[in-house]
Parts: structure tokens; C-alpha cells; sequence
């Protein structure tokens, strides 16, 4: 059942979006352009008050991407705000599914200032957001706009036969640096895995590749949890995770990661030695 309305999902997708195309109703937003955001903002937070995050959320993106198809964002909230803070919501105002994906931290997250980057799909130009919500039920917003096009149905790096000899393949590393006294705790993740979005067309055959991404992934480090992340089809291509968090250099992070076909992988680091 879970296949079956994933797929459905993603048909609903294509055909808005070349509903839209053939209607003349698709077009590059500007950056004060607020009407999709207006109806997707209600469907994720009804009618509660989002305040501006100047000085609590930090968002950076390239204004114009090199590849529409891997947008590098990465978000970062200062200690005194951070520690509040209980998840993290990212989205992309004008793709087909909106919702980047949502990080609901745990006490591994840590008291310091926190940090997150990741890669992402964008289909035409479009404001991206990161609204952080804090433990007393706040909402605080940043956004920038990001000249892309095209992202959501570009076709994947590899062959669905190449890529299925990988799948799942993960890559953990943690690193822990002193500069001046100061430590700073950060973590990787890179997951093999096409994400294909249910957009992108197989040039031989005329149909579309079935939507098939990393929905789920929960970071641990001894014991405690980092991070649960919830997401959909505008990750990029062999999800990609940097992150700070806070624990003890001898322990290992664990990763359990989920797709939307119902496969599991999972992954760990080594202790650092730097």
C-alpha cells in the first residue's frame, strides 16, 4: 500500500507539472514572488506565526546553481538559539513536492552551534527556506533565492543497472577538531542511491523512472540520537549529509537509513583519531 501511494503521488506530480507547462502557467518566480509558498506554508504549519530568523537561522545557497540537479544549502543556528531548537523543516517553494525534508534532533545534537548541509533537487527558480522550530512551539524562518532549472526531471548519473550494484553503499565519517579550545564535532554521510524523483524520463523507452528515494534515515552516536530525518524527492542523487553533533570521539555513529521501496540499510563510522 505504501508503494502504491508513493507512486501515485509522484504520478499526481508529473501531471501537475505538464499540466501546468501546457497551460502556460509554469514560470520562474522572482525572489518576492510569495503566492506558492502562501498555500504550502498552511499545509505544513496551518495558520500558526512564523518570525523572521535574522540572527537565529543562518541559510546559505548559491544565487545561480552550476547543476540544478545537486544545489548545494547548508544551515546554521548559533549556540545561545540552537540548543532550542527541535527540528528544522527545508523547502523549495516551486518544485512538484515542496518539502525537502524535516531534521527532528535528539540530545546527541548538542548545545553548540549546530550545522547542517546537504544537496538538493530545484525545477525552476525558486525562494528556499529553512523554518527551525524551537521546544517552546516558535517558528523561525530564513530564505534564499535560487536561480535553477530543470532539477527534479534531470536524468540520474548512472544506468538503473549500474546503480542498483551500489545501492544503499554508505560512507560515515566523523571528525572532531580543537581550534583555539573550541571543539567543533562534525559528521558525514553519503548514501548510494539514485533518488530518483518519478520525473525523469527514460529517453528510450518515452516512460518515466518509478520514484524510488531515501525516506527515512535516524543518526545515533552513543546510544543517543543525533538527528531522525524524514524526506522526499528533492534530494539530490546519493544523498549527502554534513552536520555537527556532540558526543565521545571512542563512540560510533550509527545510520539506519529507509527507502520508499521498503529497503533497509545501514552504516557506521570508526572511531577518529584526529
Amino acid at each position: 500500500m505504501r508503494n502504491i501511494i508513493i507512486q501515485a503521488a509522484a504520478s499526481v506530480a508529473v501531471a501537475l507539472t505538464f499540466g501546468l507547462s501546457l497551460n502556460g502557467a509554469a514560470y520562474a518566480a522572482n525572489p518576492g514572488d510569495t503566492a506558492a509558498w502562501d498555500g504550502i506554508r498552511g499545509d505544513i504549519f496551518g495558520t500558526r506565526e512564523i518570525l523572521d530568523g535574522a540572527g537565529k537561522v543562518a541559510l546559505e545557497a548559491p544565487y545561480r546553481a552550476e547543476d540544478a540537479s545537486t544545489v548545494p544549502i547548508s544551515i546554521r543556528l548559533p549556540a545561545d538559539f540552537a540548543k532550542g531548537v527541535k527540528s528544522l523543516t527545508l523547502v523549495i517553494d516551486q518544485n512538484p513536492s515542496p518539502v525537502v525534508a524535516t531534521f527532528t534532533y535528539g540530545d546527541a545534537a548538542g548545545t553548540g552551534e549546530r550545522v547542517l548541509a546537504t544537496r538538493v533537487r530545484i525545477d525552476q527558480y525558486s525562494n528556499v527556506r529553512a523554518i527551525a522550530e524551537t521546544t517552546d512551539g516558535k517558528l523561525y524562518m530564513a530564505y534564499r533565492f535560487v536561480k535553477a532549472s530543470g532539477g527534479c526531471s534531470a536524468p540520474a548519473s548512472k544506468d538503473a543497472e549500474e546503480a542498483a550494484k551500489s545501492l544503499g553503499k554508505m560512507r560515515v565519517k566523523t571528525a572532531f577538531k580543537d581550534p583555539n579550545g573550541a571543539p567543533i564535532q562534525e559528521a558525514e554521510i553519503m548514501i548510494k542511491h539514485p533518488n530518483n524523483s518519478g520525473l525523469q524520463m527514460d529517453q528510450v523507452t518515452g516512460l518515466y523512472t518509478p520514484a524510488h528515494f531515501v525516506d527515512k534515515i535516524d543518526v545515533t552516536t552513543g546510544d543517543k540520537l543525533v538527528f531522525s530525518m524524514t524526506g522526499g524527492i528533492s534530494i539530490s542523487e546519493n544523498p549527502h549529509f554534513r552536520f555537527s553533533y556532540q558526543g565521545s570521539p571512542s563512540d560510533v555513529m550509527n545510520v539506519h537509513a529507509e527507502d520508499s521501496m521498503g529497503k533497509v540499510f545501514d552504516g557506521h563510522s570508526t572511531p577518529s583519531q584526529s
